[in-house]
């Protein structure tokens, strides 16, 4: 049967916030543009680019940076590399002039439109760039963001991309409990010799770790960040305040003496509880605020994986290379599946295919850590999934705050919660499977309203206006 390769760096991809779908997609796909323009040779006679938004990306494209996203494309930035507080300099010189440096270089004038009552058939998330390269040339490509920073081109022939032959294909959670029971190998250890198809294993690891220390830079950077979230929505921070208030007079310098100071601090049920939403807003803030995150497997849910992963750091005896790298391998697997079967687009399933697909991913991980069976981590993928069925994606104002920081925390929350009746319960009495679970999900996605799918049209982006608090 054939079966789609998806790496643990697919699932896992460093960017800009605040969206994977709607910024560090588009992102990928101007860079992707000007590829094309340099290999018909075009780039140099460019002399204006417009670019259309249509659907979701235009209806919520402004609180979600979409516009910031292209331009940025456009210069020629890296989303992994690029100066983030360099960004709103840029943005605000190209918006003055209305001409940017195409790939950095060639000025050229450039147009954005949001085209707020047009939506593409393939994908709600489509985008448009129309390049005048003089002498009557006109250049147009259509591409889709289809969630977690994947970008389809239209009419590309997928035929001539080349496959990855993995030992263990994948498609779905039945796949991945044949070979764990066939070779008695882990999920995460399943996982490692696909990605053996791709690099070394030193490699893997050493690309496993950096994208933990994106995460862990992101959260702790959260944490000792105070103020407003941009945006006009008036949205305080409150990891910093909550840190503050959690750690007490504990005294560190860097991330390894705070999360010493966090396990000194006790291990009560609620001090446990506060620091698991601390980590979660923490790296959702940041996301907010144009931070460099981790998709995982998006940016509106990049909190609900590191928040759990640290609690698993902190309170589980988890602080250690080997676990933190079993960890991300066995969510990235768990997110592949739900890629292949549903999606993680919102824009397409609603909240339950970031915030439900992020939590998913963690409670399974997180059992396997804890010392459950591959069929254990797999039923709490599934318990983790079920309770969050049908959520919709309503932000307010499109922006990626309320309530989708909210939400990581819940996430994370209900992924313990998940891995914990699943340790204490044996999978032979369970009654749904992870695939049914998933299934499920894109039922209820494609009859899910369309207002409810990031569009800003539905729930609380309807009754709660932006820039007001509700009293």
């Amino acid at each position: 049967m054939p079966h789609e390769a998806i790496s643990v760096f697919d699932m896992f991809k460093i960017g800009v916030g605040p969206s994977s779908s709607h910024t560090l997609g588009p992102w990928r796909a101007a860079l992707r543009f000007i590829q094309s323009l340099q290999q018909k040779n075009l780039l140099k006679q460019t002399q204006a680019v417009t670019v259309l938004l249509y659907g979701s990306l235009a209806k919520t494209g402004k609180g979600h940076g979409t516009d910031i996203a292209v331009l940025m494309g456009l210069c020629g930035e890296d989303p992994v590399t690029v100066d983030v507080n360099s960004i709103a300099s840029k943005i605000d010189r190209i918006q003055s002039l209305k001409k940017l440096l195409l790939n950095s270089e060639k000025q050229i004038d450039i147009d954005v439109q949001f085209l707020m009552n047009e939506t593409l058939s393939f994908h709600p998330n489509g985008l448009t760039f129309l390049a005048d390269c003089g002498n009557d040339i006109q250049i147009s490509e259509t591409f889709y963001s289809v969630g977690g920073g994947f970008v389809v081109k239209e009419n590309e022939d997928t035929t001539t991309v080349k496959n990855i032959d993995l030992p263990f294909p994948i498609n779905t959670s039945a796949d991945l409990l044949h070979w764990c029971m066939k070779t008695g190998l882990s999920i995460n250890e399943i996982v490692m010799e696909n990605e053996n198809a791709w690099r070394n294993e030193t490699e893997t690891r050493q690309g496993v770790l950096n994208i933990w220390q994106i995460m862990k830079e992101c959260m702790y950077r959260g944490c000792h960040s105070k103020g407003e979230l941009p945006g006009g929505l008036h949205v305080r921070r409150r990891a910093f305040d909550l840190n503050k208030k959690l750690i007490k007079e504990s005294n560190y310098n860097d991330y390894n003496t705070w999360t010493d100071a966090i396990t000194n601090g006790g291990s009560n049920f609620q001090y446990i509880l506060d620091w698991v939403s601390c980590f979660a807003l923490a790296v959702n803030e940041e996301n907010a605020s144009f931070g460099r995150v981790v998709t995982a497997p998006t940016n509106g849910a990049a909190g609900v994986i590191p928040a759990v992963l640290q609690y698993f750091i902190v309170f589980c005896n988890g602080n250690d290379s080997e676990k933190i790298t079993r960890f991300l391998l066995t969510a990235s697997e768990i997110g592949s599946i739900f890629k292949k079967e549903a999606t993680i687009s919102a824009a397409m399933g609603g909240c339950q295919a970031e915030i439900g697909v992020s939590s998913s991913m963690a409670a399974a991980a997180l059992t396997e850590s804890l010392g459950g069976t591959q069929r254990q981590a797999l039923m709490a993928a599934e318990i983790a999934m079920e309770h969050h069925l049908g959520l919709t994606c309503d932000p307010i104002g499109g922006l990626v705050q309320v309530p989708c920081i909210e939400r990581n925390t819940m996430g994370a929350i209900k992924a313990i919660t998940a891995s914990q009746l699943a340790l204490q319960s044996s999978p032979d009495y369970a009654r749904v499977s992870l695939d049914k679970v998933i299934k499920t999900m894109w039922d209820t996605a494609k009859d899910m309203n369309f207002k409810y799918k990031e569009t800003a049209e539905g729930g609380l982006a309807l009754n709660i206006p932006l820039g007001l608090k509700e009293c």
